[in-house]
């Protein structure tokens, strides 16, 4: 299957605490950050089986992504979403994932921040 046409499974509005900013006010308690994940898989051979096996465990992987981000400690959001997109490719079946990653009352006026990013299971860097 072509990475222009996976499918996708969706986590939204996955709302943690963590630690993350720069300042020092920032450093010494959790605050809220929403999350929204895609997840591209072939999922053809789950659709005709109708089987676990044959499917992303998204469960799973959003287990994981909760406990290790509410007890992360980052300074950049950046960095919090290129944690939480390795986690997403730590399944083989997730060939890509997009994730997006929001910081709301960050900026004065706004009512949220965020950085989305996209890697695939071919990205090193």
């Amino acid at each position: 299957m072509d990475k222009d046409h996976l499918d996708r499974i969706y986590i939204r509005d996955l709302r943690l605490r963590c630690v993350v900013g720069i300042n020092p006010e920032e450093r010494q308690k959790k605050q809220d950050v929403d999350i929204n994940i895609a997840l591209y898989a072939d999922l053809r051979p789950a659709g005709r089986t109708d089987a676990i096996q044959d499917t992303v465990d998204y469960k799973s992987i959003k287990l994981r992504v909760v406990e290790e981000v509410e007890a992360s400690s980052f300074f950049l959001v950046e960095r919090l979403a290129e944690h939480v997109a390795r986690i997403c490719l730590a399944d083989p079946k997730v060939v890509r994932a997009r994730v997006l990653v929001e910081k709301p009352g960050a900026l004065r006026f706004a009512r949220t921040v965020g950085v989305e990013i996209v890697r695939d299971q071919v990205d090193d860097a």
